[in-house]
């Protein structure tokens, strides 16, 4: 898995015990990717599902921007547990929701703050323990975990639709098993912060001053396109596949995570070779072409060349963007940066799920054409952005280039010396 020279402090133990955590996390997540399936069996519609969804990320942004300075202030020690109580509350909720009642945005609420605060101290927690030069290939080690995690979930979501009649009894599972791999997931936690200190760092500025100092610049809105593209995918994609008559979405999520799984480990060194602003760009460009070509299903097999391509932008974006973006803000802040660029994430989804909705359901009765719509609006977001972001990528260096390239010639001064 490791790439590069062997690190023990690395690859060690706590990346090992890390990246079996986030396995479990991301499966626990793609359990749930039938959301707005249990909104629809409610008596709900596509733009109710975005409502929801707007709902619970607005709540949750502003829960992670005003109190995103607690990670550093209490550690992952105490905020990474809290968190996952939170998720295992939310998928709890979830079983008891019989109707589109105040209980189900409570429980998306709790779900979405729980599993972004999750990442959240996950990210901080492996950057804490890792050489500044390293952190943006440890980041994408990291999370080709949830690759495989995706894989297990959504062909696991899969096979739980077909072999149980449709009904409740479907739902009971899928989030009834999310909750308990939560569980697991909180035991795991809580042997990776043992031992660390409890005890208050000095008080942490609030997210808002730490923005005006630090403000990260365009990969903020690079960040928000990666919130819109999740909301595509993990939201509204089971409802396409469904009006398509697609057999699940395993096949998508299968193809998805492989190609992620493959360009991570192909594109490990490119932060320190052609610089995280040129991945960030090649990351937004998958994105849109693999959204433009999902228009174009109407088949399960069809959707394995976008699953690829789709699968490329994500390897690429989601490291450049979560390592640029903390690495804005000062080391002792690092968990707030963190938070705070994850918060944009969950931002962009805020913004583009209503409109998605609206957009789907605008269409009808042609529920196709809505989802081609929807599809296209991503794609040609991602490509503007792209476009823009080229700007950046031409015109500034990136510093952690800069830092390898000064180690290389530090390393081949030594070499000589000798």
């Amino acid at each position: 898995m490791s790439v590069g020279t062997p690190d023990e402090s690395v690859y060690g133990r706590t990346f090992w015990l890390a990246y079996i955590a986030n396995t479990l996390l991301v499966l626990a997540n793609s359990l749930t990717f039938r959301f707005a399936e249990l909104v629809v069996f409610l008596g709900g519609t596509e733009q109710r599902v975005g409502d929801i969804v707007a709902i619970a990320l607005t709540i949750s942004v502003a829960v992670r921007l005003s109190v995103s300075h607690v990670l550093d202030d209490y550690g992952t020690k105490r905020m990474w547990p809290l968190c996952t109580l939170l998720f295992i509350g939310g998928c709890a909720m979830f079983l008891q929701c019989r109707d589109l009642s105040w209980m189900i945005y409570a429980a998306r609420v709790a779900f979405v703050v729980g599993l972004t605060g999750m990442f959240a101290c996950s990210m901080t927690h492996i950057q804490n323990v890792v050489p500044p030069h390293r952190r943006t290939e440890v980041i994408g080690n990291l999370g080709s975990s949830g690759f495989i995690g995706i894989i297990v979930g959504s062909n696991a979501g899969d096979w739980i639709v077909h072999a149980i009649p449709p009904g409740r009894t479907q739902f009971l599972v899928l989030f009834g098993g999310a909750l308990a791999i939560g569980v697991l997931y909180l035991f795991i936690v809580l042997a990776l912060t043992r031992g660390q200190s409890k005890r208050p760092a000095e008080p942490s500025p609030y997210a808002f001053w730490l923005l005006l100092r630090h403000w990260p610049g365009m990969v903020v809105l690079v960040s928000m396109v990666m919130g819109l593209g999740v909301t595509v995918t993990t939201v509204f994609l089971t409802r396409f596949a469904t009006s398509q008559q697609i057999d699940g979405i395993g096949m998508f999520f299968t193809g998805y995570a492989l190609s992620a799984f493959g360009f991570r480990i192909i594109a490990a060194k490119w932060s320190r070779t052609i610089g995280r602003h040129w991945m960030l760009v090649r990351g937004l460009m998958g994105h849109a072409a693999g959204h433009f070509l999902l228009s174009f299903a109407d088949n399960g097999w069809e959707f394995i060349l976008p699953s690829i391509v789709c699968g490329f932008g994500h390897a690429l974006l989601f490291p450049a963007v979560v390592s640029l973006g903390s690495g804005a803000f000062p080391s002792s802040a690092r968990g707030s940066g963190t938070a705070i660029i994850l918060a944009f994430t969950d931002f962009g989804s805020l913004v583009f799920a209503p409109l998605l909705g609206r957009i789907i359901v605008a269409a009808e009765p042609h529920v196709t054409v809505g989802f081609q719509r929807m599809f296209w609006t991503s794609s040609a977001t991602a490509l503007t952005v792209g476009i823009l972001y080229t700007l950046i990528a031409m015109q500034h260096l990136d510093a952690e280039t800069d830092e390898s390239r000064a180690n290389a010639i530090a390393g081949e001064l030594e070499v000589a010396d000798h």
